[in-house]
């Protein structure tokens, strides 16, 4: 008896290692594809999401035109981690065209990701340039998930077949906010004091103003100041739009994208965005169309692999700043080549001269420097066109973590 039990503990023990190992919890874009194997919606269960949300994806869904995968799934660390790139993931698994979008709950706080797939040869608008022409994206609400998660889904059907963008409905459009801006009074009597110190700012720009209006301004050369020509800036500004954009398009095709290309794309993309949207809503602005010329050829840049390059302060329609000078004891500002030997003598460049209204009636229309106007009117004074912060994309979009 001892024999045949040690004979039947040794064949055990020798048994054992060859026992399959448990199986390792799958990781969360596994999760994810393998429940889209019965169901295009994934809702983890953690979520308490409401039916009639689920209803309204499920409906959007149904009549897109083309198939979608929607994942809703609450944030954590691994899921908050490189969150642009879980549509990559999750189309890798799958294999499928279609529009992959993957919902995040934060609280209360919805935010989405999403990327259209086409068949090979198949082609159709862009999502990118189709979300940037829709007005509404920026209003939707984002306490629940129906509002972005459906409009997205419009959004790609637009991409993909050319069907028209419907409106939102006012249930899914965030509240109308009192007006907090200046009025017309207000802007009209401000501009009879240009120049004058701006108080109540804070860090750099608040340095800035009080600093600038101590320095003199640049020496007089016995002619009128005149404003640089808008339609100038214009054309330059659509101009680099276009070329931003075709290096956009030469990364698109790139295969195998890694994370730095990926990152580049999304960084490049934003900017070009917010060119497009200072295009499009202030067409006739010689501010706008300058900063749409900045944010334009730092896209084009960063989508070839280049450098960031900050714009020169004094004027953002020369070359990109690549000289640190100090404009105060305060202050040190990036400048091109050719500013930067003028403050170096000692002088105040001639900069990006604006109209500015002044006189009795506001009827002269002489130009001003743009860093004399009030920050509070322009992101791009309040900035330097991106020269002092390098936020003037967020600012004009007013992203909220929107799809890409």
């Amino acid at each position: 008896m001892p024999v045949r039990f040690l004979t039947a503990l040794l064949a055990a023990v020798a048994f054992l290692p060859a026992l399959p190992a448990r199986a390792e919890t799958p990781e969360p874009p596994d999760r994810i594809a393998a429940a889209w194997r019965t169901d295009h919606l994934s809702v983890d269960p953690r979520l308490a999401i409401p039916a009639t949300e689920l209803d309204r994806i499920r409906s959007a869904m149904r009549t897109a035109g083309l198939p979608v995968y929607v994942a809703l799934v609450p944030r954590t660390p691994y899921l908050a981690k490189n969150r642009l790139d879980w549509p990559t993931l999750l189309h890798a698994r799958v294999g499928e065209p279609g529009l992959y979008l993957v919902a995040l709950a934060d609280d209360n706080y919805w935010s989405t990701s999403a990327e259209l797939y086409r068949q090979g040869g198949l082609r159709g608008r862009d999502l990118t340039s189709v979300r940037a022409e829709d007005k509404q994206r920026l209003d939707l609400l984002t306490d629940r998930p129906a509002p972005q998660i459906v409009r997205t889904i419009q959004h790609a059907s637009t991409a993909y077949d050319g069907r028209a963008l419907p409106a939102v409905p006012a249930a899914d459009l965030e509240p109308e906010r009192p007006h907090r801006g200046l009025s017309v009074t207000d802007k009209s009597d401000r501009a009879a004091y240009v120049g004058l110190g701006v108080g109540g700012f804070l860090g750099l720009v608040l340095t800035l103003v009080i600093a600038l209006r101590r320095r003199s301004g640049p020496k007089s050369s016995g002619t009128s100041k005149r404003a640089v020509e808008p339609r100038n800036v214009r054309l330059k500004a659509d101009g680099k739009i276009k070329q931003a954009e075709r290096a956009l398009g030469r990364l698109d095709r790139r295969r195998n994208k890694t994370t730095k290309l990926l990152d580049q794309r999304d960084d490049a993309y934003r900017r070009l965005d917010a060119a497009r949207t200072l295009r499009a809503d202030q067409p006739e602005d010689v501010l706008a169309s300058a900063g749409a010329l900045v944010l334009a050829r730092q896209a084009e840049r960063i989508a070839s692999g280049a450098a960031l390059q900050p714009p020169c302060f004094f004027d953002p329609t020369h070359n990109p700043g690549t000289v640190k000078v100090d404009w105060s004891d305060e202050v040190e500002v990036p400048a091109c080549q050719q500013c930067a030997s003028v403050v170096r003598r000692g002088d105040t460049p001639r900069g990006l001269l604006v109209p500015a209204k002044s006189g009795l009636l506001g009827g002269d229309r002489k130009g001003v420097p743009y860093w004399t106007l009030d920050p509070e009117d322009s992101p791009m004074v309040a900035t330097g066109f991106g020269a002092l912060s390098d936020d003037l994309a967020d600012r004009i979009t007013g992203r909220k973590e929107d799809v890409r």
